[in-house]
């Protein structure tokens, strides 16, 4: 490595990100453009921009190292993420944007009519958002402390104030440019060192069998199926309840474009982990000594140097270190966006000074998480996030989208008891460790059963509490289901 190289990428990254960001900001006028871009992000810039976004520290750094930890299991999480969004597809996307709304409380206030449950959506909105950003200064503090050995801090507190300015600045719209040029600037940031390793190490002999490295066996018969299955159903639905995933849809022309961006971004993504996972296999022949829990998320910014010492070695490390910083600054941006579409709203009088306000304090409070915590397995901590969605606010967002006899009451219940079943078990897991059995691998991965429990609590206050089924669910329902053409635009969220 070449500290100098590495931090004059992480330079050019960050002065692209506010240029290309200072573009954006021309083009903000208006409070819709702030908080959904005006609804006119077309579907390839809309997928470019999504991608950007999701593919996070924890795919990024974090994927190839839990690939050369764990071989061939590592590969569920990529499939998890990815299948997300054909539930996406098929479930939301089109719904959520012929809604009108310009955040998921303002969906859930719509759907629901009721300041309450919006009250509660908001609150989830932000501890979930809060929780994915973490892992991105980590991820930030985690590099520059490798490649240039400097203090922790250092990284986090850049992209915490980069995302922040832009955000602040320009809004969505400033954002969407942003992260379509980072998705294309990650994807090549791994994709030109995989190739040019796998073309060099086509002519070596291997210095050890993979084999004798990792003795992991591979198969059904090594796999908790429980365990497996649950992390699964957690990805899967997961995704329907991130903050801001959804709110990207909400920038979309209309229903039909939403669709065409789902498509699109599930190819895009796709390819992105298929090259990740691929580090992960180079590193398992060579650079077996790396994994280590903690050591592994370093392991694509060691492999450029360790088998080409030297100038071409040092300069596809840079690109990594520049892909890495893209991957912190665009998902940070996407979550402080949408994070602070929900204070603007609910806090404050929803206008664009406000908004501005609000993404200062949405970045300042995980850069203080942050600075007090120290990172965990990248991988695993996201992971964490997409259970915690999947098991409070996916139910409602399903059964609010294709379920009239919805009520208030129901979905308020049905989310504080997902949040509070999912943080008891993952509290009980790290009290009881391994050694219960399948009492660990169920408080540890509990998505399996916390997700049709929140769900059957959900239907069951609702049917109890039908007398206050909202008056409007009807005509609510036709129109996020019929084409545009049918229904007319629904009036600008507040």
């Amino acid at each position: 490595m070449n500290a100098a190289w590495d931090l004059a990428a992480v330079v050019l990254v960050v002065v692209m990100t506010v240029v290309l960001g200072v573009m954006g900001v021309r083009l903000s006028r208006t409070t819709s453009d702030f908080f959904v871009a005006s609804r006119s992000v077309r579907s390839v810039w809309n997928a470019s921009a999504i991608s950007g976004e999701y593919l996070s520290a924890g795919t990024f750094l974090g994927l190839s190292g839990l690939v050369l930890l764990v071989g061939a299991d590592g590969f569920w999480f990529p499939i998890g993420y990815a299948a997300g969004y054909l539930l996406l597809l098929l479930f939301v996307a089109a719904p959520l944007r012929r809604s009108g709304a310009y955040t998921l409380p303002d969906f859930i206030e719509a759907r629901l009519e009721s300041r309450g449950a919006r009250r509660l959506s908001s609150l989830l909105v932000l501890v979930i958002g809060w929780l994915y950003i973490v892992p991105q200064l980590h991820g930030a503090s985690l590099t520059l402390r490798v490649v240039a050995d400097l203090p922790p801090w250092v990284g986090a507190v850049i992209v915490a104030a980069v995302v922040s300015g832009i955000v602040a600045a320009g809004g969505m719209r400033a954002i969407t440019v942003v992260q379509a040029m980072q998705y294309w600037l990650k994807l090549t940031a791994l994709l030109v060192p995989a190739v040019v390793l796998l073309i060099v190490l086509s002519g070596r002999e291997p210095s050890l069998e993979p084999v004798l490295a990792f003795p992991i066996e591979v198969g059904p018969s090594a796999t908790d199926a429980y365990s497996t299955t649950s992390l699964m159903i957690a990805l899967l639905l997961g995704t329907i309840g991130l903050p801001h995933v959804l709110v990207r849809f909400y920038t979309s022309p209309d229903g039909g474009s939403a669709r065409r961006t789902t498509v699109l971004v599930v190819g895009m993504i796709g390819a992105f982990y298929a090259v990740s996972g691929t580090l992960g296999l180079i590193a398992r022949v060579a650079a077996p000594d790396l994994a280590q829990p903690g050591l592994a998320d370093t392991v694509v910014l060691a492999l450029p140097s360790r088998i080409l010492p030297g100038p071409v070695g040092m300069v596809l490390t840079a690109l990594v270190v520049a892909g890495a910083f893209a991957a912190f600054l665009s998902t940070s941006s996407g979550l402080v966006v949408s994070l602070a579409g929900v204070i603007s709203q609910d806090v404050f009088d929803g206008s664009v000074r406000s908004f501005r306000l609000s993404a200062v304090l949405c970045a300042a409070v995980p850069l203080g998480v942050a600075l007090l915590t120290g990172p965990e397995a990248l991988v695993s901590s996201v992971g964490t996030v997409f259970l915690v969605a999947a098991t409070s606010l996916t139910p409602v967002i399903l059964l609010g989208v294709w379920w009239r006899g919805l009520t208030a009451r129901g979905a308020a219940t049905g989310m504080a008891v997902g949040a509070l079943t999912c943080g008891l078990s993952l509290l009980g897991s790290s009290m009881l460790g391994a050694d219960a059995g399948f009492v660990s691998a169920a408080l540890a991965q509990p998505a399996a059963w916390a997700i049709p429990l929140t769900t059957a609590v959900v239907i069951l206050v609702s049917r109890l509490d039908r007398r206050r089924a909202p008056a409007r669910a009807d005509r609510y329902l036709a129109r996020l289901h019929l084409p545009e053409r049918h229904v007319p635009e629904p009036p600008a969220a507040r």
